[in-house]
């Protein structure tokens, strides 16, 4: 896809699963720069919807208040596993990840969000990059 993502905000599109039911769409921010990838959800107490890392194959919850969910997902939005993490732990890297979505721990969950769903990004001011949204 060659994708290059900015700073900023969106909407992150979780597909229902089920016919004639609608996306979950959520607010989403995003952290392309080194910097806010490095920060990420360090120091908050909640989230509203989801922070997309990218580039990004792993994560971790040191200095974190909060235990979150976290999503690993390849070049195409798909995800490729879902894991929930406890303040203080390090995630293995996944090899094929170039993107991690990070929200509180059991939103995934109730979102739809597993391994093999293809999520979609709307990106909002100052968030675009090469493709716009997926």
């Amino acid at each position: 896809m060659g994708r290059r993502w900015r700073d900023g905000t969106g909407r992150l599109i979780v597909p229902s699963g089920e016919a004639g039911r609608d996306p979950v769409v959520l607010p989403l921010e995003i952290a392309a720069s080194y910097r806010l990838r490095t920060k990420g959800l360090l120091g908050r107490d909640s989230i509203a919807g989801a922070m997309l890392l990218s580039p990004a194959s792993g994560v971790h919850t040191f200095g974190m208040r909060i235990p979150i969910d976290v999503a690993y997902l390849d070049r195409h939005l798909t995800v490729l596993a879902v894991r929930t993490m406890p303040p203080g732990r390090l995630g293995l890297p996944r090899p094929w990840a170039r993107h991690v979505l990070e929200a509180e721990a059991g939103a995934m969950a109730g979102w739809g969000l597993r391994a093999g769903v293809r999520v979609g990004v709307a990106l909002e001011g100052g968030a675009g990059g090469a493709g716009g949204s997926a």
